[in-house]
């Protein structure tokens, strides 16, 4: 899916692509039209504007034009023609009634109506001629068009009647009628002629047809009075009956449809209807429950009635003498009646010979196979039987139309399926010969006809033309009679049982760890343990998955063995006896499938969401990831000949089949498999669209089609059944393929059909492999077979036995003929996997070489380590005894078959016995050499669980069983000498100490006890004591020594193993989730630290050292496996990264702390739409008050229209009275000031050789140019920018991308979305909406420039990556669950890159579409801990640098930490950059200015030597948010809002752009006659800029917060109002306090001097202002104040003569005073005359059309007047700037918006002549200045 966008909220009718201009859509529908634009992955709306040129109405369809033209018809028969998205005419009266379909071809447009008219248009849309259907020979009143097509002179009419016409031009009065059908109601009447091939309907739309089934068309029709619901006709072909809704039923001759008789007796509608099969009755069905019968030849006279239903009548069915009906009614209710009289039948008996004329009842005994087994729903609506062809065909509520054998009696049974309809199929009948079926849908209108093809012509119609729905209507559903199928082969039965659900899946970790956090967030506050310092790396695996796989076995290029067991890839050198694994999966392999060059290898593997990765066997590098299409696990994949594609198979319900392009990871095509589980997939090496697919009873033949896949069954015929298929491969044509069955046969197809059997093997084929020149197979029998190329003779077997086992084999086979479950050729050898688990190696001359094995299906617990030899022994439930070589010949050295499965064993301390416990109870003592008996016993009957020798001697056994005893031997003696008695559960572990006289007992009730031996006296020891006693061997996993191996998630998984080295520092532990972990001995405290490793499945049921402690052995339970790991001493590390996954619990380490990372870390952005208001204010809204009356209107004075009075006084004092007043009519964006630099990071950059800076602030993206001071702007994004990052790929020069704040991540307007744009003519590329909710914090290119990286705010800090150019997403994946700073790609690589946030650092790769990460380890240097990391560059060979929040920067050799490069900075380190050209690298952080010391600095390639600079702005500390290298520069982009040019020869700073730090800027004045204006802000700064300077030119800081400022009427002073309620007034010339005062504690926020300079007022927060008289110098005593202000004062505006003030108040309310006397001014009609010198208020009836409908929650901030006094601009909550003109009294006058700030404007001022409009914004700092456009003279 590309892109997806809300339509509308009412019906849309019409959408049609603008095919003259790319990427453009019209929609249309119920009052609207949308004009779209795809721009990336985001549809844009724009809605037509109807304006005057036409009324707003509902569209009903649209065709687009050149010259952005597009036509549209409305519902009354107008055409509106749109240009661009504005109405420029209509075209009146086009129609007389709504235009349904118009369209468009090389001659012009085509139009149709509702009017029943067809009118043609030239390409100017002049008329050139009307076609008036209902005028037509064909045509009848009320004809209306649907549907319209013209071509060259012919036109294609469709109609709401369901009627096709053509019409040729020139002959436009004759249409010829294609097709026509029933329309509108239901239709459900259906009968055939007795002798004649036809068919009669009847329908809603009161219409009875006739249609010939011979020439498919209609040769008669007759409209009645009532819709019809039932038909028949008599035996004789005369009369057809039809039942009405109303209750009636009519009959009418069928020669002229002239009426015979009219009979209504019922009510409800008589639904079905039928004559005797002798003639002479009529049984007519109610809906009343009862059934009449009339007389035929009596003029339909009524004879009887049937009356035992108890609902209503559905189907009736006569006996062939006529004389018995049986009915069906609509409780399922089967009754029976004798003729004419009507009485019910209720002896059974009388019934059983009855035969029956006609079959249409849907219940009895005939039909009881129609319905499900367990089910006892009633949608069969109609059923038909046919005698002679023994068939039987029913309808259904499904659409489906089934065919049956007749009779069918078993519940259940199998049928054939057919598809057409859409829902319900009402009727369905049998033709008069039994050549056709004929059924109707009820809401389609549609009559269907199909012809039967009986059995014994099946075959031959086939090969004539098999259609498709005819090979694959065998249904899916209907296995009830299994008779026909064989007994399924043992083995297959065992596999098809086996499940692959997990109860907890390793992808449900981090969630469950989440959870168990929150709960466990109390108790854990100690210090834990480091993770070890050795490491293990897996060196070889015994073991290869064939019990439940196949054909998972092949060569690759280079000869070497690939194949997989547990979740391990494994390639094996079988010259060199080594392996080389590839480690990428979590969960068990279940398949595996080869390139065709053999270079590369697919592997599929269980989990909820399970994944199959494509890698390359010479690097074992994933080269993609496929995700997210199956359930559960994947159980088959394919290559394709071309090796391009990859087909799978997984184990949901549905067999889930999935055809991808791997190399994209784009899934191309899916469709549902089979219910029964498929074994094989194979794609066709010739045509790349066809595979097949083979398992239980089931083969199909799949071709793509689109977005899926059609399948079709084998069709079988009398050859065979429906066996279950092993295996199957293609042969030498594309139609050719053969497979192998349960039965030992070689089925050979040829398209679909089976074209004969050869029997191959005794038992299941399992496996075979095409060769150039014939084929291979292998089977349960243990035989490979070699076969000529059309399998007409075998060439040659091999047995496989042991006596054919050459000398270097390493290892034995367990048995002769071992099932065969995968073979493969190649390099003169056959190779062979067996289902016991060996890989032989077959030469072609005979002899057979063992390479691989491991242990049998079952189990595998038992494990014993040998005292002194690099061996050791295995015992499973596949009962088997096994000793294994661990030294560099890797191989199975002996082995027993035991009665019994094992599940434990233990070699003496001299090597010479070996003990087994086996699962009876019982246990054994064999030599460890011969494995012959020495002794055993029997004194147990549940499983032995472990057994040990005591240490030294090895005097002593101990034997340990489930049923909680533990007995101990004397071993010399052989005697019992005693039992441990007190566990209260199974045992699960024992250690002895090491003077043989203590035992440790686990239990499964997590019990750790102690016993004497050789008594067995239970002993209890304090947990202090039981560290100090010596151990000889420590497999215990409780206590306080190993509490730390405990995971969070301890809930839901078990640690069943542990093994200590002997040197006692590491503890090595398996887990049930296919961990091994290595922990640091002692491991106390919760949750220790480890190092873990995945390779193992499921269940890791033992682990032990080997005695010099330099291997690991792992045994895996289920996965069969035996893992021998190389332990790596702590020294050995630099060598090669180790695999493992340091533990992810460190979140208790503290990460540092600095405020501004805690600041941005916290932030929450708000969207501007959910805004709400920044002021407290309360109250009823202005345009929610009732309006005061005027004057004129309390006196009841109605003024003439011109007037004598004298003329009211101007509202406003306008100060260029000479000249013309022009209004405004625009603001443009001229200059910005500010930037984003407090929360945003890496946001400044250079572009055009240094000549221009980008950057951003508010919503605009900002390109200034440094010479000139001169910007433009990218105005596009409707929220605040985040993130902001320049392509640096030559090919895409200036191209810039953006991301923005948003909602939810539901793709509509307010969604976050990113915009890729172009920097120098601001022209959008592309937008992507994103599922980032909140918002977009970090973006970045790639190498190619092609993709883009984006970082989301969302809880799971999303990471995804886009192909922007086409906005299609590739990847996307949980990045972490902290704040993620900053990700950025490497600089040379498209598909690796790092990313850094809160405590974390972590690298990935893009995979096809997958994301892999790997987290930074910090295990190589000493003491290194996870800090947050901020800041991200890069060096050569995949060196990483990352900036910390100490000051450190990390250096990291691919993913492992190598070295530290210590204080960097002396505070965080915020942005680093990495120059392309030369790879030196800037770093930027917060410190303080020191002489040696700089907030920026300057480092060679690798982080040695670096060069500081120290920005000289003055402040205390500088804190650098941003770097960026050019030509000799660096641009610094600062906490302050400043960016700072720094040249790298002379240390040189120039300050490029200055911005308040904090916000909100709430105090905002212009200069009286200069383009010079003040701001004032909560950072404590009063700012001065110059708009024609586009610079500031000074600051004052006040230490306090500033609230306003303002300018004397003569521009020489400045008062400027403090956040703590002091005063000040600076003169302008020397900025010298002229005087200040303190008489308030609250802010002040509006302060003012009176136009004659005389007076200056101060309003407050404390709901006052005082008067203060300047003309008694700066003492500045207060002189009066106003009373009874309701709330806190927002704005005041003096009067021009300086005698009032009006004051606007935070309850909605305005007041006018008198100065200076305070008093309030209530008269209206006196201030109704004030001639006001300014206008700020936003209260007040002059400018009550300020206030918007959607102020609910926001609110209007500020006005002010124009100097002309005739124009009016507001800034609000939601960041608008809004132009109105003034006054504008009318609630929501009309006005133009302007966007850019954040939410909250605070102020806005005109500058002196109306030039400019300031306007200050809240949550932005910025200052926007606006160009004024006036409208001309």
């Amino acid at each position: 899916m590309l892109s997806m966008a809300p339509g509308h909220t009412d019906r849309i009718f019409d959408i049609s692509w603008d095919l003259y201009q790319p990427n453009k859509l019209v929609s249309c529908g119920v009052k609207h039209i949308k004009f779209w634009s795809l721009c990336g992955n985001a549809l844009t709306p724009k809605r037509g504007v109807f304006g005057k040129t036409g009324d707003l109405q509902t569209i009903l369809c649209l065709a687009c034009a050149r010259d952005e033209l597009t036509y549209s018809g409305a519902l009354n028969g107008d055409i509106y023609v749109w240009k661009g998205i504005n109405l420029i005419r209509t075209i009146q009266g086009a129609h007389t009634a709504g235009i349904f379909s118009m369209n468009a071809c090389e001659e012009g447009f085509a139009t149709g109506g509702r009017d029943g008219c067809i009118r043609l248009w030239d390409l100017t849309f002049k008329p050139i001629t009307v076609i008036d259907l209902r005028e037509t020979d064909q045509g009848y009143k009320g004809l209306s068009v649907r549907s319209v097509c013209w071509r060259g002179d012919h036109i294609l009419v469709g109609t709401q009647d369901s009627e096709i016409f053509e019409i040729v031009v020139h002959e436009r009065n004759k249409p010829f009628l294609i097709m026509q059908g029933h329309c509108e109601g239901e239709l459900w009447a259906l009968a055939v002629h007795p002798t004649k091939p036809l068919a009669v309907t009847g329908s809603d739309d009161r219409s009875v047809r006739i249609w010939s089934l011979v020439d498919h068309a209609l040769i008669a029709r007759c409209n009645m009075e009532e819709p019809i619901r039932c038909a028949a006709v008599n035996v004789d072909g005369i009369h057809l009956a039809l039942g009405m809704k109303d209750g009636s039923f009519t009959v009418l001759r069928v020669r002229d449809m002239t009426e015979v008789v009219h009979i209504k007796d019922r009510k409800e509608a008589i639904h079905e209807l039928k004559y005797s099969p002798d003639g002479t009755y009529l049984a007519v069905g109610c809906n009343d429950s009862s059934v009449d019968i009339y007389g035929v030849a009596q003029r339909y006279k009524k004879l009887g009635e049937c009356v035992g239903s108890l609902s209503f009548i559905t189907h009736l069915d006569w006996s062939s003498d006529s004389r018995y009906l049986q009915t069906n009614d609509g409780n399922g209710k089967r009754l029976f009646y004798r003729m004419p009289g009507g009485k019910e039948v209720t002896n059974k008996e009388e019934i059983k010979g009855v035969h029956w004329a006609s079959w249409t009842c849907v219940s009895g005994l005939e039909v009881n196979g129609i319905w499900p087994k367990y089910s006892d729903i009633n949608d069969i609506n109609s059923v038909d039987g046919n005698y002679i062809g023994q068939v039987l065909v029913t309808a259904d509520d499904y659409g489906i139309i089934k065919l049956f054998r007749y009779p069918c009696l078993r519940k259940g049974a199998k049928f054939k399926k057919y598809i057409g309809h859409s829902a319900h199929v009402t009727n369905v009948r049998w033709s008069h010969d039994y050549q056709w079926v004929i059924s109707i849908g009820g809401a389609d209108h549609s009559v269907f006809q199909w012809k039967f093809i009986p059995e014994r012509k099946l075959k031959d119609a086939l090969h004539i033309a098999p259609q498709e729905s005819l090979a694959d209507s065998n249904s899916d559903e209907s296995d009830s009679d299994m008779s026909d199928v064989p007994e399924l082969d043992s083995e297959i039965e065992q596999e098809t049982q086996l499940t692959y659900r997990r109860q907890v899946y390793k992808e449900d970790l981090p969630q469950l760890k989440e959870q168990y956090k929150e709960k466990q967030k109390s108790g854990t506050s100690k210090r834990r343990e480091k993770a070890p310092g050795n490491s293990i790396r897996l060196h070889f695996v015994h073991g290869y998955r064939g019990y439940d796989c196949r054909s998972n076995l092949f060569y690759t290029q280079i000869g070497e063995i690939v194949y997989h067991v547990a979740a391990v890839g494994v390639i094996y050198n079988r010259q060199q006896n080594t392996q080389r694994f590839y480690l990428g999966h979590d969960d068990d392999i279940l398949c595996l499938a080869i390139h065709p060059l053999k270079d590369y290898v697919a592997t599929g593997q269980v989990g909820r969401d399970p994944s199959i990765h494509i890698w390359d066997t010479e690097t074992i590098k994933p080269l993609s990831v496929l995700k997210g299409c199956h359930q559960y696990g994947v159980c088959a994949v394919d290559f394709s000949a071309d090796g391009k594609r990859l087909a799978s198979v997984g184990i949901d319900d549905s067999h889930t089949i999935v055809l991808w392009d791997w190399k994209k990871g784009e899934k191309l095509s899916i469709a549902r498999g089979s219910k029964d589980k498929i074994f094989v997939v194979k794609m066709n090496p010739y045509v790349p669209d066809k595979l097949i697919t083979a398992g239980i009873k089931h083969v199909k033949f799949w071709r793509r089609a689109g977005g899926g896949l059609i399948g079709r069954k084998g069709y079988v015929g009398t050859l065979g059944k429906n066996d279950t298929m092993m295996c199957a491969v293609y042969g030498w044509t594309e139609e050719m393929a053969f497979s192998g069955t349960s039965t030992g046969d070689v089925c050979i197809w040829r398209d679909v059909f089976l074209v004969k059997t050869v029997k191959a093997h005794d038992g299941p084929v399992f496996s075979m492999h095409a060769l150039e020149k014939g084929f291979v197979t292998g089977g349960k029998d243990g035989i490979v077979a070699l076969w000529d190329d059309s399998f007409e003779r075998c060439l040659k077997t091999y047995a496989i036995k042991r006596a054919a086992l050459a000398p270097g084999s390493k290892g034995l086979l367990l048995e002769d003929n071992p099932s065969i479950r995968a073979i493969s050729l190649g390099h003169g050898h056959i190779l062979v996997g067996t289902k016991n688990g060996e890989i032989l190696e077959v030469d072609k001359s005979g002899p057979i070489t063992l390479l691989v094995q491991g242990h049998m299906e079952g189990e595998v617990w038992g494990l014993a380590t040998h005292p002194y030899l690099p061996i050791c022994a295995t015992v499973s439930d596949d009962k088997t005894l096994r000793i294994w070589d661990l030294s560099p010949s890797h191989c199975m050295l002996a082995v027993r078959k035991l009665k019994k499965g094992g599940r434990c064993c233990c070699f003496s301390p001299d090597g010479k016995a070996l003990a087994v416990g086996m699962n009876d109870g019982s246990f054994l003592m064999a030599n460890a050499d011969t494995l012959e008996d020495l002794v055993s016993f029997h004194h147990r009957k549940d499983i032995i669980s472990d057994i040990r020798f005591s240490p030294g001697s090895g005097k002593y056994l101990a034997v340990a069983s489930h049923d909680s005893f533990i007995d101990i031997y004397n071993v010399m003696s052989s005697k019992r000498v005693g039992i441990c008695k007190g566990a209260t559960s199974y045992i699960t572990h024992v250690d002895w100490d090491i003077r043989g006289k203590l035992l440790q007992v686990n239990t499964g009730a997590k019990e750790q006890l102690f016993f004497e031996a050789p008594r067995g006296k239970k002993q209890t020891i304090p947990s202090v004591e039981v560290e100090k006693i010596c151990w000889a061997s420590w497999t215990s996993v409780l206590g306080l020594c190993c509490e730390g191996i405990w995971p969070v998630v301890g809930e839901v998984t078990d640690i069943t193993a542990s093994c200590l080295t002997s040197d006692k520092m590491v503890l090595a532990t398996g887990d049930d989730l296919g961990f091994v972990k290595l922990f640091r001995y002692p491991a106390k405290g919760k949750f220790g630290k480890f190092k873990r490793y995945v390779a193992h499945s499921t269940h890791v049921t033992n682990v032990r050292w080997t005695y010099d402690d330099s291997m690991l052995v792992t045994l895996g339970g289920a996965d069969m496996s035996l893992m021998v790991w190389t332990n790596e001493m702590e020294g050995y590390r630099e060598k090669r990264p180790c695999d493992s996954e340091e533990s992810d619990t460190d979140s208790e380490e503290d990460g540092g702390y600095d405020s501004d990372v805690t600041r941005e870390n916290e932030i929450s952005y708000t969207i501007r739409a959910l805004s709400t208001n920044i002021r407290p204010m309360f109250g009823v809204k202005p345009h929610l008050q009732g309006k005061e009356p005027s004057v004129d209107e309390r006196q009841g004075v109605v003024r003439p229209p011109v007037s004598r009075a004298p003329p009211r006084p101007e509202k406003l004092q306008t100060n260029n009275v000479g000249k013309k007043k022009r209004p405004i009519e625009d603001l443009v964006l001229e200059l910005v000031f500010g930037y984003r630099g407090r929360d945003c990071r890496n946001n400044v950059h250079y572009l055009n050789d240094g000549d221009d800076i980008i950057y951003h602030t508010a919503s605009v993206g900002i390109l200034h140019n440094v010479a000139t001071g001169t910007q433009s702007f990218y105005q596009e994004h409707n929220d605040d920018i985040l993130c902001l990052t320049v392509n640096q790929h030559p090919k895409f020069i200036n191209i810039v991308a953006t991301g923005q704040v948003g909602d939810l991540a539901d793709m509509s307007a307010t969604a976050p979305s990113i915009h890729i744009w172009d920097a120098v003519n601001k022209q959008t590329l592309s937008i992507l909406r994103c599922y980032h909710s909140k918002g977009v914090c970090s973006v970045s290119f790639s190498a190619t420039g092609k993709l883009l990286l984006s970082v989301g705010l969302d809880p799971e800090h999303t990471i995804t990556i886009w192909r922007w150019q086409e906005g299609a997403k590739i990847a996307s994946r949980a990045g972490h669950n902290q704040r993620i700073f900053v990700a950025e790609f490497r600089p040379d690589s498209d598909s690796q890159f790092v990313s850094v946030g809160v405590k974390h650092v972590k690298f990935w790769t893009l995979a096809g579409r997958a994301l892999l990460s790997k987290k930074g380890l910090l295990s190589a240097v000493e003491d290194a801990r996870m800090q947050t990391m901020l800041a991200v560059a890069f060096g050569a060979n995949n060196l990483t640098f990352t900036g910390t929040i100490s000051g450190d920067v990390c250096v990291w050799k691919d993913h492992i930490l190598c070295r530290i490069v210590a204080r960097a900075h002396n505070g965080p380190v915020f942005a680093m950059y990495t120059t392309l050209r030369d790879g030196l690298i800037v770093t930027g952080g917060k410190e303080r200015p020191s002489k040696e010391g700089g907030a920026v600095k300057l480092w060679d390639q690798e982080l040695r030597r670096c060069r500081a600079f120290r920005l000289e702005t003055g402040q205390v500390t500088d804190c650098v948010r941003s770097v960026c290298r050019g030509k000799g520069k660096i641009l610094v982009g600062t906490r302050n809002a400043e960016i700072i040019e720094v040249g790298e020869k002379n240390a040189a700073c120039n300050i490029l752009v200055n911005g308040h730090v904090d916000g909100p800027i709430w105090g905002l004045v212009t200069h009286p006659s200069r383009d010079f204006f003040l701001s004032a802000a909560e950072d404590g700064t009063v700012r001065l800029w110059d708009i024609a300077d586009k610079k500031m030119l000074n600051k004052v800081n006040l230490g306090h917060a500033a609230r306003t400022v303002c300018y004397s009427p003569e521009g020489d002073m400045v008062a400027i109002g403090m956040k703590n309620g002091e005063f000040i007034i600076l003169l302008v010339s020397s900025l010298k306090i002229w005087g200040k005062k303190r008489d308030r504690r609250c802010a002040i926020h509006d302060i003012r001097f009176s136009p004659d300079s005389r007076f200056l007022a101060v309003g407050s927060s404390e709901n006052s202002v005082d008067f203060y008289d300047l003309t008694l110098g700066p003492t500045l005593n207060r002189i009066s104040y106003c009373r009874d202000i309701p709330s806190f004062v927002i704005q005041m505006d003096f009067s021009a003569d300086s005698r009032h003030l009006q004051v606007s108040t935070g309850c909605y309310k305005r007041q006018v005073y008198e100065v200076p006397s305070g008093k309030p001014v209530m008269d209206h009609a006196t201030m109704d005359r004030i001639t006001w010198a300014t206008w700020t208020s936003i209260l007040g009836d002059e400018v009550m059309g300020i206030w918007s409908r959607h102020a609910e929650k926001a609110n209007v901030n500020c006005a002010c007047v124009s100097h002309s006094g005739i124009s009016l601009v507001t800034g609000d909550d939601f960041g608008m700037v809004k132009l109105f003109d003034f006054p504008c009294p009318e609630k929501f006058a009309k006005h133009k918006r302007f966007l850019g700030h954040s939410p909250h404007v605070t102020n806005i001022r005109f500058t002196s002549g109306d030039r400019h409009v300031i306007s200050a914004g809240g949550d932005d700092c910025s200052l926007f200045v606006w160009k004024c456009v006036h409208m001309p003279h």
